[in-house]
């Protein structure tokens, strides 16, 4: 059988995770974009390349979630996708100038790869076969507005295109609906988890390249130890507790609500996640290049910012399943508190302000491995028992 729907949970393949590589490459890849115009409008048009190079992720981790990977067809077409997506991410730094043509065809290929592996995996599962008809005119749609993007606009022209092919994207999936869809907790839960390291990885790049062009002295040393501990700090709250407290509650939910909760936990949270991460790693290869200057605005923001936004999206997971809006948890006011010190980045010395974002992630942990060490031990003899 070609591209059939499995009805069982089954691990991360080596498959999924060769498939994965590619995308290593295509953050740093954003990384060199931002180097490039290290400015507010260089963060945004990172932003949106990062929303692009999302999408085609996580639609493939569903995809997979729902097929088999090791099958011989369907292993394939993830060659296929990798070979077309890697073309993409080689297009990343010039994608607003002369490769936008090139990044816009590799990333039709792959939506329209994974479209049709979906459409196959549902013909013998009406309720399937319907929700990707529901969405793939949205995503073809969107695919195509960035193709036409690369085509030789003025800036302003091909920044409206990028964000209105996003929107159809994002705003599209949500507006198809979650019935139809399939999820087995474990399986999604553990391939979201492996991204997110894999875009940690981007950090270690990141601090390595900027140690490069310099001489490795104190202050270099310094910085490279400070940001592996705020890289830390990034995996430490997401697989403390995040990540079993995620899959259980995927697997207590059933049907329409189970998709909808997978769906903006995972499909559309963890973005946000992922472009912290990145803004992070921008900010350590300038900061680790230049430790002992003042950092420009759009540097300071990227270092307090994507430390804040991360950490704000666990707070907005929060009101998407308690339907309440609480303000006083440890994320919450440790996020406001890196805002804060924003204007003070901006005055200081680039390895003083890096050791005030790692002084609030430090703090942060300490109150919540003291205020959720039961929680965290439940969770864990949970997550232990058959």
């Amino acid at each position: 059988m070609v591209a059939t729907a499995v009805e069982h949970e089954h691990s991360v393949t080596p498959r999924e995770l060769f498939f994965d590589l590619v995308f290593v490459f295509a953050f740093t890849q954003v990384a060199t974009l931002l180097s490039d115009d290290p400015t507010f409008a260089g963060i945004g048009r990172g932003v949106l390349v990062v929303a692009a190079l999302w999408w085609p992720w996580t639609a493939y981790a569903w995809l997979t979630n729902t097929v088999d990977p090791e099958e011989g067809f369907v292993g394939a077409a993830l060659l296929v996708a990798l070979i077309a997506m890697f073309l993409a991410a080689l297009a990343v730094p010039g994608v607003f100038d002369d490769d936008g043509v090139l990044f816009g065809a590799a990333f039709l290929v792959v939506v329209a790869m994974h479209l049709a592996l979906y459409a196959l995996a549902g013909r013998g599962h009406r309720d399937l076969f319907t929700a990707v008809l529901r969405l793939a005119p949205w995503t073809l749609l969107g695919a195509v507005l960035i193709l036409v993007a690369g085509f030789g606009f003025a800036d302003g022209a091909r920044i409206w295109l990028w964000v209105a092919a996003l929107a159809c994207t994002y705003v599209g999936a949500g507006l198809s609906g979650s019935t139809g869809w399939r999820v087995h907790p474990s399986h999604l839960a553990e391939r979201y988890g492996l991204v997110l390291i894999i875009a940690l990885g981007e950090a270690f790049v990141a601090i390595g390249i900027g140690a490069s062009g310099v001489g490795i002295g104190l202050g270099e040393v310094v910085a490279a130890i400070l940001g592996l501990l705020i890289a830390t700090g990034f995996w430490l709250a997401y697989f403390d507790f995040f990540s079993i407290r995620g899959e259980r509650m995927l697997a207590e939910l059933r049907g329409p609500d189970r998709i909808a909760l997978a769906r903006d936990v995972y499909a559309y949270a963890h973005l946000p996640m992922i472009v912290g991460i990145v803004l992070f790693a921008f900010a350590m290869k300038t900061v680790v290049a230049h430790v002992g200057e003042e950092l420009d605005f759009a540097v300071a923001f990227a270092l307090c910012g994507g430390s804040a936004l991360y950490l704000l999206t666990y707070s907005a997971i929060r009101i998407r399943i308690e339907r309440r809006v609480r303000l006083s948890s440890g994320r919450f006011v440790a996020a406001v508190a890196l805002l804060l010190a924003l204007p003070l980045a901006t005055v200081i010395p680039a390895l003083a302000a890096l050791a005030v974002v790692t002084a609030v992630w430090l703090g942060l942990h300490t109150y919540e491995l003291v205020l959720w060490r039961e929680a965290r031990a439940e969770s864990r003899s949970l997550l232990a028992s058959p």
